[in-house]
């Protein structure tokens, strides 16, 4: 299991620069002509702000998904996690980041690599979905 950093919830504002433009890969673009409006991050990343959290990320067990080792994730947990959802769970008081299995009253944590085992919950071990991953977000320059 992934160790998880908690942090406080996201609530400052935090605006960026909104460039109503698509970007082609390949080709340049005078982009800064374009721009247009301020947006916050905050209404664009969090559907519900005051139970949301970031969380960074330890290890590749959601590689596949996306998610890599050292990468942020945005967490709601106001939100009803769905089969397929990519959850924070907690397993034997540990947390955990992975993809929640739940059909025809089967429910298991599905990593996004294949060396990774599910986690399928034995007799009387408990399995709670802490939240839903609603967002990734990765750093390109250190």
């Amino acid at each position: 299991m992934l160790p998880l950093q908690l942090s406080r919830p996201l609530m400052p504002a935090v605006t960026v620069l909104v460039i109503d433009q698509t970007v082609a890969a390949g080709f340049p673009s005078p982009a800064e002509d374009h721009a247009q409006k301020r947006i916050d991050l905050n209404d664009v990343l969090l559907k519900n702000p005051v139970s949301s959290f970031l969380l960074r990320i330890a290890g590749p067990s959601m590689r596949d998904a996306g998610i890599d080792d050292g990468d942020a994730v945005i967490v709601d947990r106001a939100l009803n996690a769905k089969h397929g959802d990519i959850v924070i769970a907690i397993v034997e008081g540990e947390f955990c980041v992975k993809k929640l299995y739940r059909r025809s009253g089967r429910v298991k944590l599905q990593a996004a690599n294949p060396t990774f085992p599910d986690i399928v919950p034995r007799e009387g071990q408990t399995l709670e979905v802490w939240g839903v991953v609603t967002a990734c977000i990765k750093r390109f320059v250190k």
